[in-house]
């Protein structure tokens, strides 16, 4: 049987900072496209979604996170302009203070209600339902 074709597989985490208040880490993209986003990044084939989270956030922000809930999986097919790309998105906590590296050309603490930056991908929509998460503790919403 032949390989099926299928989406890649990507995790981004919104970080909330305890020690900050209500503010939420964004790093600037390196590469194309570019923007501000949520971190995050391809998880690797053998590699456990939460694995790859812990991963990245490590790799752009220098933060070793605490995961503590699943946000939610976003797969509209073209919510990445590169291809269809479908994100696990985690919320997690650190303590410290982020650093930007790997494909992070910047990082900034933002308040996820008024971010300041234009977003990449359809990180406004997590950040929306972000928020609606921390005021009602309900995951993403299913969109059909």
């Amino acid at each position: 049987m032949a390989r099926p074709v299928t989406p890649l597989l990507a995790v981004d985490c919104v970080i909330h900072l305890p020690h900050h208040g209500d503010r939420i880490v964004l790093i600037e993209r390196r590469n194309p496209p570019h923007g501000w986003a949520l971190p995050g990044g391809f998880v690797d084939v053998g590699e456990r979604l939460e694995r790859a989270a812990l991963r990245e956030m490590r790799e752009e922000t220098g933060l070793r996170v605490t995961l503590e809930a699943l946000l939610g999986c976003y797969s509209d097919p073209a919510r990445d302009p590169r291809g269809h790309t479908v994100s696990v998105v985690y919320v997690a906590r650190a303590a410290g203070e982020p650093a930007a590296a790997d494909d992070a050309r910047a990082v900034r603490l933002v308040d996820p209600a008024d971010p300041g930056v234009p977003l990449a991908f359809d990180h406004g929509l997590i950040l929306s339902d972000y928020l609606r998460f921390r005021a009602t503790g309900e995951p993403a919403p299913l969109r059909l």
